[in-house]
């Protein structure tokens, strides 16, 4: 019967394997499906055997990839079977074939349970192996304390023990929250002490989990893991199983080093001392082999070593060893050892100490980027950016731009931004920084951004001496005859602005000049147009009194562009003809531009705000697409009060929010506009719609002022996500109107965009605009409502009440009753913070205008974050504050999930945004932020915030999050609100009436099928 059965699976697999074609074997699966699908509805006359037989064949067929839809409950029953082969099956079928969610695994938990605290040593593994492969909240509920008390017991086999920790790690991972560890720290250090080296490799595993989450608690395993390491590093007591081609268990001696990383620092002498010994060994006893499975094992180890090397801060005779040792690496041929050596080199950058070390392999760095493969190219020149300073920079930029000519397009634009970077940040003379950055834009045309010409062109602009040099540069290239449109762009502006210093050469007339700029016209876009329009009214300014062929030249091209369709260029044409005719005083109205005020590069604000590109962020990118796309968040959606449901309001926009207002205080950061760069016009214009926008500036023109401006009314503001349902519970209904009137625009978005900024326009629509300017001082805030009739009628009945939340004590001045025609008026509103809250003030505004009578509930922007004042705090008082702050209610720890995945320099923008100080090199782990920031109110005063978030490289979308103050409800509120930025809550379209639409179903996630290259058959061989 035995022989038979396992014939008649083995001749299944068999029949699988000699199908022709797809169609032959899905014909062949189908039809075993159909038996066992019949066998299974006769399930009483089944022996175990049988029913093990045709699970067997389940399994089989899943793993081809087919879906199985039947049988699990089968397979689930199989677990609490008496003899080892059918419980066996159980587990594995039932582990391969249902996931954490499935409704059938309640039903084998109490079986699971009581294999656990059996005596069977067979049947924990079993069970362990299959609770440590699901690893499902209600597993860890149920069982995580029985599988810590496996991990603990003195009379397991060590088989049993080191199941359990690894169980443990996984149910701890993914239910962080549910597995009680408090008070383990003593336990860890036991189980550090162990011999046995696969419990003590488990064991590892799971302190390193620990660690990262807090290390505080785990002081006492540090001695234990140095000690652990100088037994693998001295091979005393390692069994020959453990010892990897020469090397005491070299993934042990990776955990090891791994968890030492997660403590800020180790203060005992005596420990140090050991822990430098043994890097010391491992540096020492680590080099190239021929032997692949060897180099792989002992560079894990070294380069484990090397970033724990890093983390200690170690003398520089050490850091200097290190270096020549990866200078080795960068010199093989083994391209994997080559991109390694690369990319810690690149890490030990972060030591300024060794940068003259690593400058000794420059033209070792160098060759690398004309490697065959781009991940090596890219990490090279990652090292030449990092290492390049003054005295090495013209080398390694010339460097680039040779190589740039042979470069791949997909590292053309990073490689032309580099180069332009380091150019203007170690220019031994201006001169040569113009020629880097004229030939960078004759070599990379496509690839070069606007910013690199802008940048240029402000250093010409800022500097008289270079004035003249640049002119006769932009002369030579314009000879060319080909040459790409941005060169067009900046030889243009350069010539118009400074052609006429030149004037006295021969080929640098007026004419001339015209005539080798107007060459190039009819190779251009209309988006360059503009810019040549405004170099000939410059050129036409400097001939006073003006040749009269050049002047007709000029005029005939004006007068075809007045009646071009682009709006742009049509306005140029006919304002630079008109102005042309003024004769001697163009020369007042186009006179040179002035210099630009002084400000951080915007290309060097660039360089940091992109991203390295590295396979593990590459993956974790396209990890949280797939993550997005198929998980919806879902909130509690309860509506506040006895008030109608609305769709979901999403939380504070993450998407920079174009400045609609012109800082007076900080001209800095108005990009490259000049006040002569305003084309002033000669006939007057109609009143302006945008009554508060006339108020509040106008919007920043990034690029010279011959570049095409965007109109303020093109800009816009972007939200996305959506706020918890507490946040919405002051909210009331947002734009909820009686009568026909729209508002212009998204209310919601005008809300968000000025929690992010004082200044902005909060509601509009057809007959009125109401802006906002606010001034913050500590818990008091000045905020001025201007009412905007936009009409030639008079808007009357007008009525504003506030609507404060508790915690706000709100003062606004008399409106007036009626707003006459084109008229703006000003209400001073008065807040005070008495308390930390999230709950949100309403403006509840009416007017009528003819027989429409107009009611909105607005949101105003007194939120919590415009209470908050950013500050900077040194380790020596931060650390003292966190430690202070010991547990809740003070400092409260949660762990966040559904987090929009963000980089870390991108998390850090965030945080400054809403006035948390990132404060970097606080956290030893540099995949962990520190913030502080002090909250203003009546009660608390000024109070210090301090918090912590901790992310995981391999998972961006879950991070642990921690925020410590003095005030309980200070602490509890502001953890909120930031949870509310972090994470990301898909909204519905807004509507004004009825209640929100039910949220769609969670879509679930389910592993692909192995590859069909893969032979389920030989899996299950070794089985039968």
């Amino acid at each position: 019967m035995a022989l038979s059965g396992m014939r008649g699976l083995s001749v299944f697999i068999s029949d699988v394997r000699n199908c022709q074609n797809k169609e032959q074997e899905r014909l062949r699966v189908d039809k075993e499906l159909g038996n066992v699908r019949t066998r299974f509805k006769n399930e009483k006359g089944l022996s175990p055997y049988e029913k093990k037989k045709y699970v067997w064949k389940m399994l089989y067929i899943y793993m081809l990839g087919y879906d199985v839809d039947f049988g699990h409950m089968e397979a689930v029953s199989l677990i609490s079977a008496p003899k080892y082969p059918e419980k066996q099956v159980g587990y594995i079928v039932t582990a391969c074939l249902l996931n954490e969610n499935h409704d059938f695994l309640r039903l084998a938990i109490n079986t699971v349970r009581n294999d656990i605290i059996g005596r069977n040593e067979t049947f924990q593994c079993l069970a362990l192996t299959l609770v440590g492969n699901i690893g499902g909240r209600e597993f860890a509920e149920s069982l995580a304390a029985d599988v810590q008390k496996l991990l603990i017991s003195s009379s397991c086999r060590p088989l049993v023990r080191k199941k359990a920790a690894l169980c443990l790690l996984r149910l701890y991972r993914k239910n962080p929250d549910v597995v009680n560890v408090d008070g383990w720290a003593d336990r860890m250090a036991q189980l550090l002490d162990e011999r046995d080296l696969g419990v003590l490799t488990s064991s590892m595993s799971l302190l390193v989990a620990l660690v990262s989450n807090n290390h505080e608690a785990y002081w006492s395993c540090l001695p234990k893991c140095v000690k652990t390491l100088e037994r693998l590093a001295r091979n005393q007591d390692i069994p020959q199983e453990y010892t990897y081609y020469g090397i005491p268990s070299p993934w042990l001696q990776v955990k090891t080093m791994r968890a030492l990383q997660y403590f800020p620092t180790v203060e005992d002498p005596n420990t140090r001392r050991s822990l430098f010994e043994v890097l010391q060994r491992i540096l020492m006893g680590t080099d190239v082999v021929k032997n692949v499975n060897k180099n792989n094992a002992s560079h894990a180890v070294l380069f484990e070593a090397l970033a724990l090397v890093m983390h200690l801060d170690a003398e520089k005779e050490m850091m200097s060893q290190c270096v020549a040792l990866l200078g080795k690496f960068i010199a093989v041929r083994e391209p994997n050892i080559r991109y390694l050596g690369l990319e810690n080199m690149t890490r030990m950058l972060m030591v300024t100490d060794v940068q003259d070390i690593i400058k000794r392999h420059q033209a070792q760095i160098i060759t690398s980027l004309k490697d065959p493969d781009i991940s090596i190219r890219r990490r090279a020149l990652d090292l030449l950016y990092g290492m390049c300073d003054v005295s090495n920079a013209k080398d390694i930029v010339e460097e680039l731009l040779q190589y740039l000519s042979s470069a791949d397009f997909a590292m053309r634009e990073e490689l032309s931004l580099k180069a332009a970077i380091l150019a203007e940040k170690f220019a031994p003379d201006l001169s040569w920084y113009v020629d880097v950055i004229l030939q960078l834009i004759d070599k990379a045309g496509d690839f070069v951004s606007d910013d690199i010409w802008f940048r240029v062109v402000q250093f010409v602009t800022n500097n008289e001496d270079l004035q003249s040099y640049a002119a006769a540069k932009a002369r030579e290239y314009l000879n060319k005859p080909a040459i790409h449109e941005t060169m067009v762009k900046v030889s243009a502006y350069i010539l118009g602005e400074y052609g006429h210093l030149l004037a006295r050469r021969p080929g640098y007339s007026p004419k001339e000049l015209f005539t080798i700029i107007h060459e190039k016209h009819p190779t251009v876009s209309t988006s360059t147009i503009p810019i040549l329009l405004s170099s000939y009214a410059k050129i036409l300014m400097h001939t006073q009194p003006p040749e009269p062929e050049l002047q007709n030249q000029i005029w005939t091209i004006f007068n075809k562009y007045e009646s071009c369709i682009d709006v742009e260029i049509q306005q140029r044409a006919a304002e630079y003809f008109a102005l042309s005719r003024k004769g001697a005083s163009l020369m007042d109205i186009l006179a040179e531009m002035p210099k630009f005020p002084e400000r951080q590069s915007a290309l060097i604000r660039k360089a940091e705000d992109a991203e390295v590109d590295t396979a593990e962020q590459s993956a974790i990118k396209l990890r949280a697409q797939q993550q997005m796309s198929t998980a919806l968040v879902v909130t509690d959606q309860r509506p506040p009060n006895g008030m109608p449901a609305q769709p979901s309001i999403g939380p504070l926009s993450l998407v920079k929010v174009p400045s609609e207002t012109v800082d007076s205080q900080n001209p800095g950061d108005q990009g490259l506009t000049h006040p002569n760069g305003v084309v002033y016009k000669e006939d007057p214009q109609p009143p302006s719609q945008d009554i508060i926008g006339d108020l509040l500036g106008t919007l920043s023109i990034e690029g010279p002022p011959g570049a095409v401006a965007q109109s303020p009314q093109s800009a816009t503001y972007e939200a996305e996500g959506a706020p918890s349902a507490a946040d919405a519970a002051a909210l009331v209904p947002v734009g909820e109107e009686s009568g026909s009137v729209q508002p212009i625009g998204n209310i919601n978005e005008r809300f968000y965009a000025l929690c992010l900024k004082d200044s902005g326009v909060l509601y509009e629509d057809p007959n009125i605009q109401i802006g906002i300017k606010a001034e913050w001082r500590a818990h008091q805030g000045r905020l001025v409502l201007f009412l905007g009739n936009k009409n030639t009628a008079s808007l009357g009945s007008v009525q504003a009440l506030i609507l404060p939340p508790t915690h706000l004590k709100m003062e606004l001045s008399l409106v007036p009753e009626t707003i006459p025609p084109r008229a703006q008026v000003q209400c001073p509103l008065e807040v005070m913070n008495l308390r930390p809250s999230r709950d949100v003030a309403v403006l509840d505004f009416s007017y009528k205008f003819g027989p429409t009578m107009v009611n909105v509930k607005l949101r105003l922007p007194a939120v919590l974050n415009k209470f908050l004042q950013p500050i900077t705090v040194s380790p020596e008082e931060f650390f003292p504050q966190w430690r202070s702050l010991s547990g809740p209610p003070l400092k409260l720890q949660e762990v966040v999930r559904g987090v929009r995945p963000l980089p870390l320099p991108e998390m850090a923008n965030l945080f400054n945004t809403y006035r948390l100080t990132v404060c970097p090199g606080l956290d030893p782990n540099p995949n962990n932020l520190v913030a502080s920031t002090t909250f203003y109110s009546e009660t608390t005063r000024a109070m210090l915030c301090l918090v912590r978030i901790e992310t995981d490289p391999a998972d961006r979308t879950q991070l642990r999050m921690t925020v410590a103050s003095g005030d309980p409800t200070l602490t509890f509120e502001l953890k909120e609100f930031i949870k509310e930025q972090l994470v990301s809550i898909p909204t519905a379209p807004q509507r004004p009436q009825g209640p929100a639409a039910p949220p769609p179903p969670v879509a679930q996630i389910t592993a692909p099928p192995p590859a069909a290259s893969q032979d389920p058959g030989a899996l299950l061989a070794g089985l039968l």
